[in-house]
């Protein structure tokens, strides 16, 4: 198996924060954590990228199976930073299941 570059994980986690705490009105994810939408709209997102990953691995396309892949992870982090989450405790919790 290959190294795995944990850098972007970190660096996308820390900009989903920034973008919590230092919102910018041309900002996608600050939008995600708007007072008025609560979590609901982040959530939504959540469900929707999970959908199409399930049919991208149906119908067998990898390369819309990483993209869609990719976006589950990324409204993931938008959840669980909008719960005040930090990627640590997901990572212990990954680390601790590995045993």
């Amino acid at each position: 198996m290959t190294e795995v570059d944990t850098e972007i994980i970190k660096e996308l986690y820390e900009v989903i924060e920034d973008r919590r705490d230092n919102p910018r009105e041309e900002s996608y994810t600050s939008s995600l954590f708007e007072h008025e939408k609560g979590v609901n709209a982040a959530l939504e997102k959540l469900g929707e990228e999970a959908t199409e990953v399930t049919l991208a691995a149906k119908d067998d396309d990898s390369g819309e199976l990483v993209h869609e892949s990719a976006d589950l992870i990324y409204h993931l982090f938008v959840v669980l930073a909008a719960r005040d989450i930090e990627l640590e405790e997901l990572l212990d919790e990954l680390r601790e299941r590995r045993g």
